[in-house]
């Protein structure tokens, strides 16, 4: 009987472990993808001619020009295709970045060992 009264007199408690749930839930689920998704459009607004990017398909290319829903992207020489924004899923390099200087090391000769003997033997029949 003392079970019954405690549970009826405080609503609170009988609900409190499903707000830290939604709570907990909240902080690590929903947050985050909420985060994500906007970056995501950040990055889908700023796209400009020249930048190297990636489809969602995972199409290399380059952005040629950049409309309100719609980016044109050059996939080969003279081969521009048209993607939606939402389509573009990381920009590789923009067009206003410097490109990485590549160092040229030299490359040491290494030795060529022969190839040793395999130890299969053709155990066919030879007519």
């Amino acid at each position: 009987m003392h079970l019954a009264e405690s549970a009826s007199s405080n609503p609170l408690g009988l609900f409190l472990p499903f707000i830290l749930i939604i709570g907990v839930m909240y902080f690590l689920m929903i947050r985050p993808q909420q985060k994500r998704r906007r970056e995501a459009a950040e990055m889908q607004n700023k796209l400009g001619a020249g930048d190297q990017i990636v489809t969602i398909g995972g199409l290399h290319g380059t952005v040629v020009s950049a409309e309100d829903d719609v980016v044109s992207l050059e996939i080969a020489p003279d081969v521009v295709v048209r993607f939606a924004r939402p389509a573009i899923a990381r920009v590789v390099t923009r067009a206003d970045e410097p490109a990485a200087p590549v160092e040229d090391e030299p490359v040491a000769a290494e030795p060529v060992a022969e190839e040793p003997q395999s130890p299969v033997v053709d155990v066919r029949k030879q007519d």
